[in-house]
């Protein structure tokens, strides 16, 4: 007789994510959720321990691991190549809302749960993973302090704009993208501020230069 093939990991967790779901919007991701999920996936307590061992926290970071992984594969189906840059983040944040839309309620739980202290470097790693995917996914090859800057400005953008759409009940959700446009614009705009301070700086003589002639006046 044939050894019984044992369940495969990651379709035990998927299956305790999707029951997880369900009860998420009333309860929270808690210990509660997880214990009612794992007992509807069929996952005995010590395979939820060993597939969780975080607990909740285990719970919301495979949530966000499904949702860029969507995010991913949508944006693998789009030509970015031929799009702007604000564009291609854009695209690339709505993605990301839409991998949710459908567990709009969840979501929201999972993001006030990610605001609790005890929780708020696990938030900060998935905000932080979720804009890196966003920027390799529009081309961003930096290596250099830009790397950084562009990432930390994107968390931003991405962060209030999905504080944003979780308020929005429009159809369309158009209050949410042009949200999104407007965050975009601003930065934007800032760049563009950066650019000239740099250019007029470039223009201006060394501050050694302005020293040394300071100091023949005197």
């Amino acid at each position: 007789m044939p050894a019984k093939k044992k369940p495969d990991d990651t379709k035990l967790k998927a299956a305790v994510l999707d029951a997880a779901l369900k009860h998420a919007p009333f309860d929270g991701f808690s210990d509660k959720t997880l214990t009612l999920a794992g007992k509807e996936a069929g996952v005995t307590k010590d395979a939820l321990k060993r597939l969780f061992p975080e607990g909740p926290l285990s719970l919301v970071e495979l949530f966000s691991d499904r949702a860029d992984a969507y995010m991913e594969k949508s944006l693998a189906g789009m030509d970015l190549k031929s799009m702007k840059i604000r564009s291609r983040i854009s695209a690339a944040v709505m993605a990301r809302i839409h991998a949710l839309r459908e567990h709009k309620e969840a979501a929201r739980r999972a993001a006030a749960f990610l605001t609790l202290p005890p929780h708020a470097a696990l938030g900060a790693k998935l905000v932080y993973r979720t804009v890196d995917k966003m920027w390799r996914a529009a081309g961003d090859t930096s290596t250099d302090f830009n790397f950084y800057t562009k990432r930390g400005i994107l968390a931003g953008v991405y962060s209030s704009t999905l504080m944003r759409w979780f308020t929005d009940t429009s159809s369309d959700e158009k209050a949410t993208t042009d949200f999104l446009a407007a965050r975009i614009e601003n930065v934007m705009q800032f760049e563009k501020f950066k650019a000239e301070a740099k250019s007029m700086f470039d223009r201006l003589p060394p501050l050694s230069d302005v020293l040394g002639a300071f100091n023949v006046r005197r």
